[in-house]
């Protein structure tokens, strides 16, 4: 008689969220899980709450009821282990106007692992913003301020992604770029679950959608 071994924990999982901003109650009774190779696309109407979930699913916000687990424990449990597992990317870039490109992501990553200034320089090639590298950020358009804060994903190591609106202000060109980088990630092993407005550009299967009423 053979046994086979248990499948491994979910990555993420949200049981029975219960969210309420204002008088306005955004999550009711989600649950959903995200394993390891899965890209969840979040859709829904504004309002519905996606920034609500993405922030709740990092940590920022707490259920008033529900739970959210991490590798099969609650993420308040092991608040460091999730955090280095975790990159979240808000609508806000959360980048300092006055320090360069180099500086901010130098600064912010090391605060989580281990970075050069080579690595960091080599990402922001990659990502299409090396030239502005050694500029403040008060001087770079909209789309190059994404993609600068783009790069503390890619420099994070963190298994889980958690993006919302990471295409904002960026052209035809770089949303698809930025977007292999996901299917990239999501192919080796990773997970994201992200919002977009628009529709991606994805083949049948690569992507799962949540929506939201």
């Amino acid at each position: 008689m053979s046994s086979s071994a248990p499948s491994p924990a979910p990555l993420l999982e949200a049981e029975r969220l219960h969210l309420w901003r204002g008088q306005r109650h955004v999550l009711k009774g989600l649950s959903f899980a995200v394993a390891a190779g899965e890209l969840i696309h979040v859709r829904g109407p504004n309002g519905c709450g996606k920034t609500s979930l993405l922030r709740t699913l990092a940590g920022f916000y707490w259920p008033e009821d529900g739970v959210v687990r991490h590798r099969g424990r609650p993420i308040g449990e092991d608040r460091d282990g999730f955090a280095r597992d975790c990159a979240y990317l808000g609508h806000d870039n959360a980048l300092k106007n006055d320090l360069t490109a180099l500086e901010n992501i130098e600064f912010s990553t090391s605060l989580r692992v281990e970075v050069t200034p080579r690595r960091c320089r080599e990402v922001l090639g990659q990502l299409g913003v090396g030239a502005q590298a050694d500029l403040p950020v008060r001087a770079l358009s909209a789309g190059q301020k994404r993609r600068v804060a783009f790069a503390r994903v890619l420099l994070g190591d963190a298994r889980l992604w958690l993006l919302d609106e990471p295409f904002t202000n960026l052209d035809v060109a770089a949303t698809r770029e930025l977007l292999a980088l996901v299917r990239e990630h999501v192919a080796a092993g990773g997970a994201a679950l992200l919002t977009a407005h628009t529709e991606l550009a994805l083949a049948p299967g690569e992507v799962r959608e949540l929506v939201l009423a």
